[in-house]
């Protein structure tokens, strides 16, 4: 390229909130891996009695949302590298958790069982959420992508709902089978209704926010004077380009 056609490119569109939103689904998308899973909760459901399940659960779902909502306003190329991101910071931070889990503890500190049950994650589980993360992902904001250009931007809370159904189904059929399967550590009889409970509070985690859902994206299409069409994206996965 010429020293006078790469003066006259276009710079990068700049953004307002695009890193904070970026900062947000990468904090939730952690937090709801480490924090969440270490934790077996158990409500009263009317007309259902006690129900057991991954305290995580409740706060994973947000992640899809932030995902919605960067593909909504800034389009999936920009989707995919915070998607990226969090996946960078997922593999560093079980990286960091098996270096730390692995070292050998002081004499004088006794809580080495209780932070090997917190984050002594198999690297068959990480492998599993890596896995299912990055496909579940991609096919949220590919879907959502799509559904924009045909619905020609109508029906926000179709597109949002929609993509979950396809990105969370796509990740409950992977994590769990890849995490578990044959592992001794759940029956495999009881994988599919794991799965079916998993699926339903996570979609039905998505609607609820849907109010939410529509005051922020109608905040940043204001605030960024951006609401981004993929009629030209390339939609290949592997790329950070925008």
């Amino acid at each position: 390229m010429s020293t006078a056609s790469h003066l006259h490119s276009p710079a990068p569109r700049q953004y307002k909130y695009y890193e904070f939103v970026m900062a947000a689904f990468v904090a939730v998308y952690l937090c709801s891996n480490l924090i969440g899973p270490a934790k077996a909760a158990q409500v009263v459901v009317p007309g259902l009695g006690p129900v057991t399940f991954g305290a995580g659960v409740l706060f994973f779902p947000i992640s899809y949302i932030f995902g919605d909502v960067l593909t909504e306003v800034y389009g999936y190329a920009r989707a995919r590298r915070v998607i990226w991101a969090g996946f960078g910071a997922m593999v560093f931070a079980s990286v960091m958790a098996a270096v730390v889990v692995a070292l050998p503890p002081a004499p004088t500190w006794t809580n080495q069982p209780a932070y090997e049950i917190a984050f002594g994650s198999t690297w068959r589980i990480v492998a599993a959420s890596l896995t299912a993360f990055f496909c579940g992902e991609f096919v949220n904001s590919y879907v959502l992508a799509r559904m924009k250009i045909r619905s020609n931007g109508r029906h926000l809370w179709k597109r949002t709902i929609g993509s979950t159904i396809f990105g969370e189904g796509v990740d409950s059929l992977l994590f769990y089978p890849l995490a578990f399967w044959n592992s001794g550590l759940i029956p495999n009889e009881l994988l599919p209704s794991i799965m079916l409970a998993q699926f339903v509070t996570k979609v039905g985690v998505e609607t609820l926010f849907t109010p939410l859902t529509y005051k922020i994206v109608a905040f940043l299409k204001e605030a960024e004077r951006e609401d981004h069409y993929d009629v030209d994206t390339d939609f290949t996965p592997f790329s950070i380009k925008v």
